[in-house]
């Protein structure tokens, strides 16, 4: 109450209503050390609800983890650690950044599902040292966004035992009772999903909590949901239990009544000593850790291998010469110029980074056999059917990555990129090295017609803070994509294909630089008068456009940009090099919305692009009918030189 008053903003209501669950779960059945936040084998925690942020942050600093008293005071100010939502890598304690309802959960289920496969890959017999849990607090928000049917369905069918849903079943949200709009019966849906549930537990009483969450950690065959049924705004006389106690502060007399209700007679942000000791977590914390590093270094003497390999895949570092394969397939492509789709071009390019990543595990939503996501050999623990679940997909592999010890990668085609959206801007958010492989690029797709067909979508992505869009344009380019999604730090975006695309020649300083995000691959052989900008599929337009114009005379520059936030992370001198600023007759070519490209080449240059839905007809056809043509490239550089 007294932190979001003191902000003058936030939710007070859920974290009231939760205070007794937060006690039982934090005080007596988490299994984490305050001392040691990441500690590889601890529970793992998310509140996807979180606008309940000040919840977490309560127990946080009550348990001993380095969040004080005057990180609460701060509580939604600018740079404290206790944002209005938590965020990852801000707060000690926090495993994920939650807001956006429904998320949080599906990140658990990647959690769980990672920790599924690490027991698989590493625990021997008499040796367990990955069995933990992880735990989730949703609202009846989160349950009714349907990203968590999605990860609910998919947990239930792969039998994640070790994953507990708390569901804070409190019955309001923004909009007040939620009879009117939510009214199905959540436990017998989860129980559909396969999933054991505890019905109608009271959240109030904390003796029968502590009962459900003993039985629960007792079995962990199947994934559990627990309905904890709680009242919001508990403690409030004159508002507990309503929508006013959700979304904004109590104000000075309702917290002054609910204080006498509650018989708390403290003033704001004072805690008495023997509660910090009642609820410090660090002497059970450390106890844990260390019969955990004890048992861990029992595996290391009967295992040493195995257990220098976990160490460094929870340390995310990449083994020495694992990027061998796919630069070894990089030239061999070189050689051949075997013109390929270049999603069949990415799942050799997966192949490759398989045999130097152990720790690589992806999936696609359905769309395997386009995609073209599971590589020759794959095992089946690396690999996930996702089912049609875009979004799940995307937000429960984002989890994987926080759980740590994967390199995951999600496929699907670029045009659903829409559906799971906002969990690629989370993970760019977040700066979480996830990837995500799209394919059927284009209105190329052809037959399908403009449900299939993306238009807007590569704007989209690049215009997304944190994100890096590849869009390769032949198997060498898509090489050095995947290594570059491999190295980076943060999550990419690569773009792949359906049909054939032709294999470009290089010279070595091109090949080169490829990772640099734009290139000069075709060099005017006269004076510089004109510059073609290209990715993907086009750049064989660009390449014929230019051997035309440069057959009339004309100086003209092909430059491949597989990857414009790369090429704009580059230092100056090197963009000049490549996009002379003296050359302003400039013509970008990509089968894609027409905007984006304006940075690039000016008020003064053109874009070939299609800036309108597709259309249904053969893929040669439709790219043609929306002036996807050599012509037009050649039509539009004579149009910027007549202007130049």
């Amino acid at each position: 109450m007294d932190a979001v008053q003191a902000a003058n903003s936030g939710h007070p209501g859920a974290p009231m209503g939760l205070a007794d669950l937060g006690e039982v779960l934090w005080r007596e059945v988490l299994r984490h050390d305050p001392s040691a936040p990441q500690w590889p084998d601890r529970d793992r925690f998310v509140l996807s609800n979180g606008h309940a942020s000040m919840l977490l942050y309560s127990v946080l600093h009550l348990s001993g983890y380095p969040v004080s008293i005057d990180d609460l005071r701060a509580f939604r100010q600018l740079h404290a650690i206790t944002a209005g939502h938590p965020e990852v890598h801000e707060c000690p304690g926090v495993e994920t950044t939650t807001g956006p309802l429904g998320q949080g959960f599906a990140n658990a289920v990647g959690m769980a599902l990672a920790e599924e496969r690490l027991a698989r890959a590493f625990n021997r017999p008499g040796h367990e040292i990955v069995n933990h849990r992880t735990w989730v607090i949703a609202g009846d928000g989160c349950l009714m966004e349907g990203i968590s049917h999605e990860a609910a369905s998919l947990a239930g069918t792969l039998g994640l035992g070790k994953l507990v849903c708390l569901y804070d079943a409190n019955g309001i949200s923004i909009d007040g009772h939620v009879e009117p709009w939510f009214s199905e019966d959540v436990a017998a849906r989860f129980e559909a999903y396969g999933w054991r549930v505890f019905r109608d537990v009271d959240g109030h009483d904390a003796a029968a909590l502590a009962a459900v969450l003993a039985d629960v950690v007792s079995r962990d065959d199947r994934p559990t949901l627990v309905v904890v049924r709680t009242v919001i705004g508990f403690g409030s006389p004159g508002k507990a239990g309503t929508h006013d106690v959700h979304g904004a502060p109590l104000g000075a007399d309702e917290i002054a009544a609910t204080r006498a209700a509650l018989g708390w007679q403290h003033p704001p942000f004072e805690i008495p000593a023997d509660i910090y000791r009642d609820w410090d977590g660090r002497p059970r914390g450390a106890a844990l850790r260390a019969a955990w590093e004890s048992a861990f270094a029992a595996y290391r003497a009967d295992h040493p291998d195995l257990a220098a390999e976990f160490e460094r895949r929870l340390r995310g570092e990449l083994l020495p010469d694992w990027d061998r394969p796919i630069r070894a397939l990089a030239a061999d492509a070189q050689r051949s110029l075997q013109p390929l789709d270049t999603r069949r071009s990415s799942q050799h390019c997966i192949a490759a980074i398989a045999a130097g990543l152990p720790e690589l595990f992806g999936g696609s939503a359905d769309l395997t056999g386009s995609n073209y996501t599971r590589w020759t050999g794959a095992p089946d623990e690396a690999y996930l059917s996702f089912g049609v679940r875009e979004f799940g997909m995307t937000a429960i592999t984002n989890g994987m990555v926080l759980h740590g010890g994967f390199r995951t990668f999600a496929g699907t085609f670029l045009v659903f990129m829409d559906y799971a959206r906002n969990a690629v801007r989370l993970a760019a958010l977040m700066g979480i090295p996830n990837i995500f492989v799209y394919t059927h690029d284009s209105v190329a797709v052809g037959e399908d017609g403009p449900t299939h067909q993306p238009v807007e979508q590569l704007t989209s992505l690049r215009t997304t803070p944190g994100l890096r869009t590849w869009r390769p344009c032949d198997t060498v380019e898509s090489a050095v994509a995947w290594e570059q999604a491999v190295r980076a730090p943060g999550p990419t975006a690569l773009v792949f294909t359906r049909q054939k695309t032709a294999a470009q020649a290089r010279d070595p300083v091109a090949l080169s630089e490829i990772a640099r995000g734009a290139y000069v691959l075709v060099r005017e052989e006269s004076p510089l008068r004109a510059i073609i900008i290209a990715t993907g599929s086009e750049v064989e337009l660009a390449v014929q456009a230019a051997a035309a114009l440069g057959a009339e005379g004309a100086g003209v520059r092909v430059v491949s940009m597989p990857c414009a936030e790369a090429f704009l992370a580059e230092d100056a001198a090197y963009r000049e090099a490549v996009l002379p600023a003296a050359v302003r007759a400039r013509v970008a070519v990509e089968a894609g919305h027409t905007a984006y490209w304006y940075r690039f080449v000016g008020l003064d240059g053109a874009v070939v692009g299609i800036d309108r839905f597709g259309l249904s007809a053969p893929g040669p056809v439709a790219m043609r009918e929306l002036g996807m043509t050599v012509e037009n490239v050649i039509g539009a550089v004579r149009e910027v030189l007549a202007r130049d």
